[in-house]
């Protein structure tokens, strides 16, 4: 009964009516990108070659792990294939992070707002979420120290952060990451970093990974997955990285009780690492275009506000509403404009306190532009006419 419903899809079968109904739904609601998969995956996919569809190792295939050790040296991340285990996408790998290192009443704390299947996961561990409030005002920029250690008590055990950021779009500065590991260090607890947006990065600093941190590494559990940069959510590849050994151990049991990550996801995710870079380097681009025509449309309507996101493919941005999510579902049962309608995710799921993030929604921008613009405009006339409009 504690499980909560996930903002991202509690509202689908409002659009699931709507579309029945003959609406055409702009889905800005869901981190699933409209980019083709490379064509290199899809050819591992097409041409499988085996009589017995097997289970693979329950760490996954050495070859996948070999690859990715070379994919993360790319970015100075230095690690050995069995420093990696290959997971039932991203999520699985954060699942089994927090079974390893967490008993029943240890606290975790993050940065809010955050993805709300963190919450999900913690609540199957018996684990607590204690947050540190970020602001829009600021672009959600991390806390201060004091912020964090007033909520470290006994039983806290870990700091999670997910980097570039999901829902805020927001990327943590070499300083703050300096912060976060002096923060780590003093009080000996464990960082999970979810990096599986590090391809999109619009800004000039450098990327820094968790991993990069000196003097922590020990304490550095690295969450991925193939699903945002090779447009594979389908095949549910990720991985967990830890140099330490106890926690490797750990997982590994949890991986041996699931007997094996996807075997097909494998063979399309190995075939995939080696894409060209031209691949990415247009996927970038157009996700930077996008970054840029949403947030200009956003904050021309009157009203609206949403920082600019320096990495990831989302926002979060305020409405003048009076309820996010009454807007939401007003949206799809009720508003139409020349056929269509917009869904987002009503930001309050993502936040901890009930109230918190009332009038914000997260936005992902994984349409083209040309929808986007459509998508826009549909908002903007949606908040015309919206009853609940506060100025």
């Amino acid at each position: 009964m504690a499980m909560p419903a996930s903002p991202i899809r509690r509202l689908a079968p409002y659009a699931d009516a709507a579309k029945r109904n003959g609406v055409h739904v702009y889905h800005l609601n869901i981190g699933q990108p409209d980019i083709p998969t490379p064509q290199c995956g899809l050819d591992a996919l097409k041409n499988i070659d085996r009589k017995i569809l097997e289970y693979s190792p329950s760490d996954g295939y050495l070859t996948l792990r070999t690859k990715m050790v070379r994919y993360y040296a790319q970015y100075g991340i230095y690690l050995s294939p069995d420093e990696i285990i290959i997971t039932t996408g991203g999520s699985e790998a954060v699942l089994f992070a927090f079974l390893a290192c967490l008993n029943p009443g240890d606290e975790i704390i993050v940065t809010d707002p955050f993805y709300a299947n963190y919450m999900a996961f913690a609540i199957s561990v018996g684990a607590v979420i204690k947050s540190v409030k970020t602001s829009i005002e600021d672009g959600f920029a991390l806390p201060s120290v004091e912020a964090f250690e007033e909520q470290i008590t006994p039983k806290t055990k870990a700091i999670l952060i997910c980097n570039p950021n999901n829902p805020t779009g927001y990327l943590y500065t070499r300083k703050e990451m300096l912060r976060l590991r002096d923060i780590v260090k003093k009080h000996d607890l464990f960082l999970f970093s979810d990096e599986v947006y590090r391809e999109f990065i619009y800004t000039g600093m450098p990327y820094i990974s968790a991993c990069h941190l000196e003097g922590i590494e020990e304490n550095v559990v690295l969450i991925d997955s193939v699903s945002k940069r090779y447009s594979e959510c389908g095949i549910r590849i990720g991985c967990l990285c830890t140099k330490n050994k106890k926690i490797h151990a750990s997982v590994m049991k949890y991986c041996q009780a699931r007997l094996s990550p996807p075997l097909i996801g494998q063979i399309v995710a190995e075939a995939s690492v080696d894409v060209q870079k031209e691949y990415l380097t247009d996927v970038y681009q157009e996700y930077l275009e996008r970054r840029n025509f949403l947030i200009d449309g956003l904050n021309k309507i009157p009203g609206v506000y949403s920082p600019i996101p320096m990495g990831a493919f989302y926002t979060v941005a305020h409405l003048p509403v009076d309820d996010a999510e009454k807007f939401c579902i007003w949206c799809l049962s009720e508003f139409r404009y020349q056929g269509a309608t917009v869904m987002m995710a009503p930001a309050s799921g993502f936040y901890t306190e009930p109230g918190e993030g009332r009038q914000e929604v997260r936005i992902a921008y994984v349409l083209n532009k040309e929808d986007l613009a459509k998508a826009l405009e549909c908002l903007a006339k949606a908040l015309e006419t919206y009853p609940g409009r506060e100025e």
